[in-house]
């Protein structure tokens, strides 16, 4: 086998990482935050770890392909009032929509495969 060249791997920690701030398209801001190594997917795409602030609620959005979600602090409150905690593992379908509540802030490893559509 043949050694990897620094080129080919990122490293980072999830608790002193520098997270990139998400922006939605529209150019608007919630104060969640992006930690994600892939940066040859749009970012929040792909695999990545994703940080919400206590008090933030999600966009209502539509999945464009499946998405499935670790959650690794906090608790997330969803749309039709189910509450995910720590160590919960999530999948949702493609096209399938809602949107997500933080009393307390999260953090959640997450793999999706396409931008999100906004239904609001």
């Amino acid at each position: 086998m043949k050694p990897i060249a620094a080129a080919d791997r990122r490293i980072a920690n999830i608790h002193d990482a520098a997270f990139t701030p998400f922006v939605y398209p529209d150019g608007v801001a919630l104060g969640d935050a992006v930690l994600q190594l892939d940066q040859d997917q749009p970012l929040g795409t792909g695999f990545h770890v994703y940080r919400m602030p206590a008090g933030m609620t999600t966009r209502g959005h539509r999945h464009n392909g499946h998405e499935q979600f670790l959650i690794l602090e906090g608790e997330l409150h969803e749309s039709d009032g189910t509450i995910l905690r720590k160590g919960d593992l999530v999948f949702y379908r493609d096209g399938s929509e809602h949107n997500s509540h933080t009393p307390n802030g999260c953090l959640l490893a997450v793999h999706i495969v396409g931008p999100e559509t906004s239904v609001e």
